[in-house]
């Protein structure tokens, strides 16, 4: 470990006798006789912890100092294709982080928690109207366990009518890895369908892949290159008339809001990446909500526990007889509920249907900026995002790698590379409705600027980035012998 780069390590600052605290006396009093010890003797340590000592400033500051390695949406622009990282607004994080809710205990008695069960219950009602569904649980964690309770929702389905002879499920070629994933671990068998070449799918390779076999398709849109799946209804007719039900993946969710619903089109079931679209900042693996949507008829096999609203007014948790059993601690990730709530009660009806314009507005402004130096595999008006297929000169071999390395150097995260996997050279930008026109036209003049750089000293790109923490690591000892355990004993040599 390269302690020039890393800043020292924590057991580096450590002074004995040095510390940043102070306990009170416990109050328990100390047994000396060992044999009338609470503990027994085995478990006893034989030598003190081997822990840092360090005053309180020292301490801060290197935490401090830590972080400005993080990069994160805060700090600057994240266009992550497929990923919809936006700005989250400081209100929605007030209200989630508020006393009366995160001191609320999950096995709370309902008659105590009416406040929060409200809340779940208006969520609820918000996205059921904004998908177009009959009814949501918001109790999955993530998308791709909403996926996974979506589908086992279709299984439930296909069951209650005696025909399990269902389980095959058709993924598009363009589909996020998790679709075909959620589906294997359902127990389902995954049947890709082709693209063509304007991105969507094929309708006529579909045709051929529906029989009674087949429990449902599995789609998102718009699709995994930004573009609208304009065939959906002719999809949705073809799969309806096979027996088959229409699953939506909300990942790219973001770019229909108030254009748009999915239970229009023909889905029948939904999940939704309620940390993606509704605010909540999701980066390094959560926290994440992945709510499910049904149209009328199959609300009854969506999971347990359910809040319902008695004729009263007042909110009780149930559990019906058909339901899915749990398939999450209690009612979910609450504090995510309860920022996406509060995200759409700000912005109101109007805002809401500002955001999918404006995100597929500046999606098409970078785009048609950019082209020019950026091989754009798929022509036409995208939504939320976009895919080029690297540099449109590759004579000089630099890769999308290399041009996501560069982007760190000009203090911007890299957007997804590499995927989707129709092209050598993917790479993905999503710049989301928040952001400036000031901020992509930046943005755009760094690509450009690596583009030239590309042209004029391509080692320059090839060897970036210079000036991270990290500049240019060996990939493959990375690999091959990474640093698994935070302890590093003092006097070491890493």
């Amino acid at each position: 470990m390269n302690r020039e780069l890393y800043g020292k390590l924590v057991f580096e600052i450590s002074r004995p006798g040095r510390s940043a605290f102070r306990l009170p006396k416990s109050g328990v009093p100390v047994v000396a006789d060992t044999a009338a010890a609470p503990i027994p003797a085995g478990l006893l340590r034989e030598t003190p912890l081997d822990l840092p000592e360090c005053d309180e400033p020292s301490l801060v500051r290197h935490y401090n100092n830590m972080s400005t390695n993080n990069f994160g949406v805060d700090t600057g622009f994240y266009p992550l294709g497929s990923c919809t990282m936006k700005h989250n607004p400081k209100i929605n994080e007030e209200i989630a982080s508020h006393r009366s809710f995160a001191r609320l205990h999950p096995a709370t008695p309902a008659k105590a928690a009416q406040g929060a069960l409200a809340i779940y219950w208006e969520l609820q009602r918000a996205l059921s109207e904004i998908g177009g569904m009959a009814e949501f649980t918001l109790n999955p964690f993530a998308g791709a366990h909403g996926e996974l309770t979506g589908l086992m929702v279709i299984r439930a389905y296909h069951d209650s009518r005696s025909d399990a002879a269902r389980r095959k499920v058709i993924v598009p070629d363009s589909a996020h890895g998790t679709n075909p994933a959620s589906a294997a671990v359902c127990g389902l068998e995954v049947v890709e369908v082709k693209s063509r070449p304007d991105g969507t799918v094929d309708v006529e390779d579909l045709r051929p892949l529906l029989d009674e076999t087949v429990a449902a398709v599995m789609m998102t849109n718009p699709n995994t290159l930004g573009i609208f799946e304009k065939n959906i209804p002719e999809i949705a007719r073809l799969a309806h008339e096979a027996g088959a039900l229409m699953y939506y993946d909300g990942a790219n969710l973001n770019p229909m809001l108030g254009v748009a619903r999915p239970g229009d089109m023909g889905f029948d079931v939904m999940h939704i990446n309620l940390h993606k679209t509704f605010s909540t900042p999701h980066g390094g693996g959560g926290p994440g909500s992945g709510p499910v949507g049904v149209r009328a008829g199959l609300e009854r096999f969506l999971p347990s526990p359910r809040v319902t609203r008695r004729p009263d007014g007042t909110f009780s948790i149930e559990a019906p007889e058909e339901a899915l059993g749990s398939i999450s601690a209690t009612l979910g990730n609450f504090a995510v509920q309860a920022r996406a709530l509060s995200y759409i009660l700000s912005l109101g009806a109007g805002g809401l249907m500002e955001v999918g314009p404006l995100a597929t507005l500046n999606a098409n402004y970078i785009k048609e900026s950019l082209k020019d130096c950026y091989l754009l595999p798929i022509e036409g008006v995208c939504k939320h995002e976009f895919v080029f297929d690297g540099l449109r000169d590759k004579s000089t071999g630099v890769t999308t790698l290399n041009i996501a390395k560069r982007l760190l150097d000009r203090g911007y995260h890299a957007p997804t590379i590499y995927f989707p996997l129709l092209f050598h050279e993917s790479l993905m930008i999503e710049p989301t409705e928040t952001e400036s026109r000031e901020t992509l036209d930046d943005f755009i003049a760094a690509m450009r600027d690596i583009a030239r750089e590309a042209a004029e000293t391509p080692d320059v790109v090839k060897n970036a980035p210079h000036n991270t923490p990290i500049t240019h690591p060996d990939d493959t000892e990375a690999a091959l012998h990474p640093v698994v355990t935070y302890f590093v004993p003092r006097n070491s040599d890493l």
